[in-house]
């Protein structure tokens, strides 16, 4: 509450708006019947509560609509599964879906409540990490607003990864309860129970056909228990549903121990069960997490499985029609045990032959590859497999000597390729490589932007696209335009309204008309006035959070994705202390002040991330306290990165930096959101970054450094990172002083690591290659900042030309070119 309420006061229910006045009567009933508060005892939580619960009765009409919408019309469906949906707070994203922001707006004021505050009492949902599960909410919201029968399935983290705080400059991780208060948008589904097996024997027996079967006996077995999520797309149209599952022990406790005293033995088999959802990506540097890890994986692909064999068989017997019926997207290697998992149930639950099965799952399946870089396929040992899983190792080996017959008879006597393609890595301990089985087991493999599949193609997967041409295909990442520009910053998303109407929500190239305002004097002078709103908002939260003043009116230089070293935020990072430098050695001369802004979280494992974020850390203590850096040069690092943070800093930024090392990156959509919102990009031609090129106009984007091809020339040839650390004499001198102790006086020889790793270490990312590239670039951006016409023209094209990075577009691919459905709306003539 804003104040607290007289005696006198009138009860909230009483609408001083006719139009809210529906929805304030359900907020107050809500707040006394759900919650158990009265206005004068709720906090700004309860409230919260109170809110969440009328949107939720306003989503769950059209959700049971929509899904008897699809019984009725017997659709095919999508199932995609992830192990990852970074959905971020859904209360602001539901009401704008649905058309209901301005009713609870008005209600709350009716109410004599602060919305914003009890906004604020949201937590993120903890349902990933990075770009893979914000992807996949994306994905979810334009499958609903396209009208597409859509289910998504992951895992019910209880503590999602951890929340990061920055404690003396390094990252400490702190247990992520998000779930501590409960989650208002959820519909437990206790009934919707099934058992998920571990560990155990298979056994071969003789059927009464003559033919061998195998039976799984002897196992561990774990229960997963359903949690629904309703999932609105934009219009309120469609509803669909998120499925996430939660382990659940298959007994409570061994009430043996419990009557003899020993009550921590008698619930030990309970929580080690449910230790399976406990924890987002536990830490796999362990032979115990690998195994959790595997686990994971296999709990929500099994439940999964289960739960869409459930719905399938209501209505079909012939196992024939399941690709005409189901189609599931694999979303990265993480659910690719699923292909096996399909073959047992068909072998040994239906006892389906080989052939017929095997056409059944390769129809059903199709993946989509999220990395280049080798050292990210996941591979297991098999070992591992054995043990935890070993009926599908059975049925791996036979998928494996299939395919390699196949290659056999293809290309007799090529002995290295039958070793390159097999899913089983003979040469590094005997590993399943997950990525093999996924391309071998679907019937289509997409990349996700078109450099990142052109390079599938070259490299990793080269002898795949000889084996199975047109397999492989680009289907470039798209963000949904409701979250990343309409809810996010309502000043720019009104701006474009009020002068081209509100069709781009929905239709997102829309935006191309924009082009016309670009060099109009008094649309750019509005542009601009949004983007300082949205900087002075970004200033205050930076005071109030880290109680660090910086100025409004500096270029804001934003860089926040996942800390790892292919992403090179320490690039960044050397051009920062360049720019001290510079102001050191001329404190008079006359430059543009910059806020330097970083803001991401490095895996708990990954120690050189984490010294990395140590020295942004140590560098910002150092710089922000220098008088004289004064207001030229400040650098803030945002701690605990996640859609909320994203949300406060995204409107904000001037400059974009996507900066990784060509030839390493997928796609980026950080790169996406930062354009949309009027950001100028940095970068390399990597990922999307070459196709916001080509749709913004070269001249309207900064690149620079190697492209993909040049790196791979110079890999070839022998870089020498100390060749390019002698040239430039400004790069030394950064080098020697983070090296020596300049920002680490405590403990002089701390980066060393980092400085051993850019040298003798032979700088794996090619920092020390693109740092004279990149100063320079970022010269050529202070001289555009200082033309504010110039630059609002260049940012307003920006944001016209990022029609086709939106999520429709992307989602409408998928569904043309690999899962062959359409809406149902407009099959059923309603849309």
């Amino acid at each position: 509450m804003d104040r607290k309420p007289a005696a006198s006061d009138p009860p909230p229910q009483i609408a001083k708006n006719k139009d809210a006045a529906p929805f304030c009567h359900a907020l107050a009933n809500h707040l006394t019947y759900s919650v158990g508060k009265d206005h004068f005892t709720a906090t700004p939580r309860d409230w919260f509560f109170a809110l969440a619960h009328v949107t939720r009765d306003q989503l769950t009409g059209r959700w049971m609509e929509t899904m008897r919408r699809y019984y009725r019309a017997d659709a095919k469906r999508i199932y995609y599964l992830s192990m990852e949906f970074l959905i971020g707070r859904s209360l602001t994203n539901s009401l704008l879906n649905i058309g209901h922001l301005d009713r609870c707006h008005q209600a709350a004021l009716d109410a004599g409540l602060d919305l914003d505050m009890a906004r604020e009492m949201e937590p993120d949902a903890a349902l990933g990490n990075g770009g893979l599960g914000r992807l996949a909410a994306c994905f979810l919201d334009s499958m609903a607003t396209l009208d597409l029968p859509s289910y998504g399935y992951g895992i019910r983290y209880e503590y999602g990864m951890f929340n990061q705080r920055i404690e003396n400059g390094w990252q400490v991780e702190h247990p992520d309860n998000w779930l501590r208060y409960g989650n208002p948008w959820e519909f437990p589904r206790p009934e919707v129970l099934y058992p998920v097996k571990f560990y155990g024997r298979a056994l071969e027996y003789v059927g009464e056909d003559g033919s061998p079967h195998h039976h799984w006996v002897d196992t561990e077995d774990v229960m997963a228990m359903a949690y629904d999520t309703p999932v609105p797309g934009y219009g309120g149209k469609s509803v669909n549903n998120m499925r996430l599952w939660s382990a659940k022990a298959s007994r409570d406790f061994d009430l043996q121990y419990f009557n003899e005293g020993n009550y921590i033995k008698a619930v030990e088999d309970k929580n080690q069960s449910e230790n399976l959802s406990k924890v987002l990506y536990p830490d796999d540097t362990t032979a115990m997490g690998r195994e959790l890890r595997l686990k994971q994986q296999y709990f929500f692909v099994s439940a999964s499985l289960q739960d869409m064999f459930y719905r399938f068989n209501k209505f079909h017997k012939n196992f024939d029609e399941l690709p005409d019926k189901v189609a599931i997207q694999l979303n990265d290697t993480h659910p690719s045990i699923a292909i096996p998992e399909l073959m047992r149930i068909l072998l040994d639950m239906y006892h389906l032959d080989w052939d017929r099965a095997w056409n059944i799952v390769t129809r059903t399946f199709s993946y989509t590859n999220h990395t280049l870089m080798p050292e990210a396929l996941e591979t297991w040992p098999t070992v591992l497999f054995e043990t935890i899983l070993p009926r599908h190792l059975q049925i791996i080996y036979e998928i494996n000597q299939r395919f390699l017959n196949d290659v056999r008879h293809r290309h007799p006597g090529d002995v290295e390729l039958l070793k390159r393609m097999s899913i089983i890595d003979e040469d590094n301990g005997r590993r399943v490589r997950m990525a093999h089985l996924a391309i071998v087991g679907s019937h289509q493999v997409n990349g996700v932007a078109q450099i990142h599949t052109e390079l599938m193609r070259q490299t990793i997967f080269r002898d795949f696209d000889r084996f199975y041409p047109g397999k492989i295909i680009n289907i470039t990442n798209g963000i949904t335009p409701r979250r990343w520009l309409n809810q996010i910053n309502p000043g720019l998303a009104g701006l474009i309204t009020e002068h081209i109407g509100d069709d781009w929500v929905t239709h997102l190239d829309q935006l191309n008309k924009l082009k016309k305002f670009a060099a109009d004097k008094a649309f750019q002078e509005k542009f601009r006035q949004v983007k300082q709103a949205n900087k002075e908002a970004l200033a205050k939260i930076i005071e109030k959070k880290l109680g660090i003043k910086v100025n409004p009116a500096s270029l804001f230089d934003v860089q926040i994705k996942r800390i790892h070293e292919y992403k090179r935020q320490l690039l960044n990072l050397l051009h920062v202390v360049t720019l001290y430098n510079r102001i050191r050695a001329n404190p008079t001369a006359d430059r543009v002040p910059r806020t330097v802004i970083f803001s991401g979280k490095a895996a708990p494992g990954y120690t050189r991330a984490k010294l990395i974020i140590k020295l942004i850390n140590d560098v910002a203590d150092i710089v922000n306290n220098d008088p004289a850096a004064r207001d030229l040069l400040k650098v803030v690092y945002i701690p605990n990165y996640d859609v909320t943070t994203a949300s406060e800093i995204i409107p904000a930024a001037d400059v974009s930096e996507q900066i990784s090392t060509a030839g390493t990156e997928a796609s980026g959509t950080g790169n996406m959101k930062l354009a949309l919102n009027g950001a100028l990009t940095i970068g390399t031609l990597d990922g999307a970054n070459i196709e916001i090129r080509d749709e913004v106009g070269a001249d309207n984007i900064f690149i620079f450094g190697l492209n993909a091809a040049e790196v791979a020339e110079l890999r070839n040839k022998g870089y020498n990172p100390w060749d390019y650390y002698y040239r430039n004499e400004e790069l030394r001198q950064v080098l020697e002083m983070i090296g020596s102790g300049f920002f680490s006086p405590d403990k002089p020889d701390r980066f060393l690591p980092i400085i051993d790793a850019l040298t003798d270490g032979g700088d794996h990312y090619m920092l020390l290659a693109d740092y004279a590239a990149y100063a320079e670039c970022h010269e050529k951006i202070e001289a555009l900042y200082r033309n504010p016409a110039e630059w609002a023209r260049k940012a307003i094209l920006n944001v016209a030309g990022m029609g086709k990075f939106s999520s429709d577009r992307t989602i409408r691919e998928y569904a043309e070119k690999i899962w062959g459905v359409k809406s149902e709306l407009s099959e059923l003539g309603e849309g």
